[in-house]
């Protein structure tokens, strides 16, 4: 009976450990999102709390846009952002993984296109 919960004990304060380590985005990032031919700037202003992620984006000649569903889950982070492209609303979707000051984010739109990796440095 011990053991059991000596090693329950054990098992919980590793998962406990792990949830304490997981990384806190909070802060400003940017980075370059590759578009057909055209590179377009991203700065992300991203709020943690726990597991929920809010914030913003800007991007080249456009007003700040909302994040919403947004989670970070470990190493993983996700979201969406709605946006108007040429009367057309069209939700991007981007999912990524933190490493450290780095953030690889995949971004496609919603039965549209793959924009590829784009790479997100935190800004100090």
């Amino acid at each position: 009976m011990t053991r059991r919960i000596l090693f329950a004990t054990a098992v919980l304060c590793a998962i406990f450990a792990g949830a304490a380590l997981a990384a806190d985005i909070s802060g400003n990032w940017s980075g370059t999102m590759q578009a057909g031919n055209d590179q377009v700037p991203l700065t992300f202003a991203f709020k943690q709390d726990g597991e929920k992620l809010t914030g913003t984006v800007i991007s080249v000649h456009n007003q700040p846009l909302p994040l919403s569903d947004g989670k970070v889950l470990g190493d993983k982070v996700t979201f969406f952002v709605q946006a108007d492209m040429n009367g057309s609303p069209t939700k991007f979707i981007s999912e990524g993984v933190i490493k450290g000051d780095e953030i690889t984010l995949n971004i496609k739109t919603e039965g549209g296109p793959d924009f590829g990796p784009t790479v997100l440095k935190r800004v100090k």
